[in-house]
Order: structure tokens, then sequence, then C-alpha cells
């Protein structure tokens, strides 16, 4: 395989992955894994692996950038992260029984609405203005949705950012940067046990490949999650909207490809 190809196919999928992870605590697993199926041929379940693999360090490095600034409800991610975790392995459990493969498609449709909702109608909750939810309350609903988003996560094989930067800025009225530190938090361990699994099962990828991506991928979400946490509300709504359009229409035209 020719080398520079790799790099060039690594390189654009590592930056978008890592600004949808930077930007809105999007899952590389949508931008990596069609990617490397389309241009490089590689089988699909170890694509997924070098994916959530890429997740890891990219979602971490974000999570640690927006904590730093004060965008990272920590106990409230942990509350979310359990239930994620365990209704990810049910979804996982169902989707065996009943394939959950037509329902592929939406999540990336969702994910170009969404865009198109931070831009026409954005999130103008500040840290100072966010909903002031009883503990109790942000907690039970916390259960609920991160139920949900992991059964559904399980059942399609995604990552679930989409959906928890939705119930997070809609539902429990964060505000974007917080919603998004949250959300990448919850995402680091997600990443890494899928990660995890999908190497114990299918084996080991190609270390070159594996290694560009995760670079790649840690880079641009780096250099996102900087830009996120200094932009004013509306300039973000602005960047975050245009990069999950953009993106939506990218892995659309990929998965068509493929």
């Amino acid at each position: 395989m020719n080398w520079w190809i790799v790099l060039l196919v690594t390189f654009f999928a590592g930056m978008g992955a890592g600004l949808g992870t930077g930007f809105a605590g999007m899952s590389a697993a949508a931008v990596i894994s069609p990617m490397l199926i389309t241009f490089l041929g590689m089988e699909p379940y170890t694509a997924v692996g070098v994916a959530l693999a890429s997740d890891v360090l990219a979602s971490a490095v974000s999570a640690w950038t927006y904590g730093k600034n004060g965008n990272l409800d920590i106990r409230n991610a942990l509350v979310m992260l359990a239930a994620v975790l365990v209704f990810t392995m049910t979804g996982s459990w169902v989707s065996s029984v009943v394939s959950g493969a037509a329902m592929g498609g939406f999540s990336v449709f969702m994910t170009f609405l969404l865009g198109i909702r931070f831009i026409v109608r954005p999130v103008m909750i500040t840290a100072d203005t966010q909903g002031d939810l009883d503990r109790s309350t942000r907690i039970r609903q916390s259960l609920i949705w991160g139920a949900l988003i992991g059964f559904v996560c399980g059942f399609v094989g995604a990552g679930g950012g989409m959906m928890m930067l939705l119930v997070l800025t809609s539902f429990l009225g964060y505000s974007l940067k917080m919603a998004v530190g949250t959300s990448v938090f919850v995402m680091t361990f997600t990443a890494l046990t899928g990660a995890l699994s999908h190497f114990a099962i299918g084996g080991l990828p190609d270390w070159t490949i594996l290694t560009l991506c995760v670079f790649f991928t840690l880079l641009w979400a780096r250099i996102a999650a900087v830009f996120a946490n200094k932009a004013d509300p509306k300039t973000l709504n602005r960047a975050v909207g245009v990069v999950l359009v953009v993106l939506g229409i990218v892995i659309l035209g990929f998965q068509f490809l493929a």
C-alpha cells in the first residue's frame, strides 16, 4: 500500500474526527471508519476499532481542556457514564438478535440536522445562566437519558456523542461548552471499552494506520477544544453547526461510495 495514500487518508480522517470531537463531542468512529473502509480497504470491524482507539486520547484531551476552563460537570458525567456503559451492553445483545443496521444512516442524518439546529437556533445558555436543576432531578434524568443513549449506542454501534450533546443542551439545560465537555469525558471511557473489546475479538490492526489516526485525531481535537473554550457562545454555535453539517454530508458521501 502506498505510504503517501495512507498518510493523506489518516490525516484527513483524523482532522475530521478531531474537529468533530473537540467542537461537538462527536465520536471519531463516524468519520474515521468510513474513510478507512472506503480508501484503504480496511475490514469494517477493524476500522471501527481503530476509530474507537483514536477517540480515547482525543476525547481525554478535549475533556481535560474543557475541564480546565470550568466546562465539565464531572459528577453528573459519572452518573451518565455508568448508565451508558450498562445499557450499551444491553443494546449490543439486542442488536445480535434484531439487526440495527437500518438505524446507522439515521445517526448520520441526525448529525446533519443537529448542525443545522446550532446554526439556525444557537444555544445561548452560558455557565452562569444554565438550568439550575436540583441534584436529585439531574441524577434521575442523567440515568434515564444515559440508559437510552447507551442502548442506542450498543444497538447501532455508534459513539453516542451527538445524542449526549442533544440531551445535555435541550433537556438538562447545559451550556454548549459544558455539554461538550461532559460528553467527551463520558466518551473517553466508552471509546476505551469499545476499542479494547474490538481488538480482543478482531485482533490488532496495522500499527502505522492506528498510530497516525490516533495522532492526527488527538492533534485536531486539541486545536478545536482550545478554540471552542475561547469562543463566545454565538461563534461557537456557528462553528459547531458548520462542522456537523459538513461532516454529516461527507460521511453520507463515504457511505454511498462504500
